[in-house]
């Protein structure tokens, strides 16, 4: 008897405002049991909210609600005064061991960029935050050359100039300081005018 492997949808989809200026892209959520807010990077182990809470109110614990959950009102209030879209490059995977891993992860489906961007016409630049994330949305966009680690490259998409970021992943399990991950995140931010 052969198991099927259990597909796991996306649970959340993408979090859209209506001006966003720039599309943050992960590769899935954790599994729900990890989650310590029902919004995107909801594990406490990851640093993305810390990483924004350094940059933007010089305070790692900015998006803290308690010592082990960020405040999910916070993270979307920040979104969207910023104009921060945020989704993921994988819609449908299968994890092949029971746990937040991108390495067991396989993508069944990935993201369709173009349906997204037709919803966020003022998006001038996507950020990819981790290995898997970038892999998955170079599977799609065909004949895109991966920028390097904290680098950016120019793509073309609907007829629009965009830029493509490569941020160092928010994941613990990246080794890099919490500060260097953030100095990079940083500098994105300025080239994008929006620190």
């Amino acid at each position: 008897m052969i198991l099927q492997e259990a597909v796991e949808q996306h649970p959340l989809g993408f979090f859209l405002p209506p001006d966003t200026r720039l599309l943050m892209l992960g590769s899935f959520p954790p599994p729900q049991q990890r989650w310590s807010m029902n919004f995107f990077y909801p594990n406490i182990q990851n640093d993305m909210w810390r990483i924004l809470g350094l940059i933007f109110y010089e305070n790692k614990d900015y998006f803290l609600s308690s010592p082990k959950a960020f405040s999910e009102n916070k993270a979307k209030a920040f979104c969207l005064a910023k104009a921060i879209g945020i989704g993921d490059t994988a819609m449908e995977v299968v994890r092949l061991k029971k746990n937040a891993s991108d390495n067991f992860l396989k993508v069944v489906r990935p993201i369709e960029p173009e349906r997204v961007l037709v919803q966020i016409p003022e998006c001038k630049a996507i950020v990819v935050t981790g290995q898997k994330a970038m892999e998955t949305l170079l599977e799609v966009l065909h004949g895109v050359e991966a920028p390097k680690v904290g680098k950016s490259v120019g793509i073309r998409l609907l007829e629009r100039e965009l830029t493509l970021y490569r941020m160092p992943s928010s994941s613990r399990a990246y080794p890099k300081p919490l500060t260097e991950k953030a100095e990079a995140y940083k500098k994105m931010f300025m080239e994008l005018g929006m620190l």
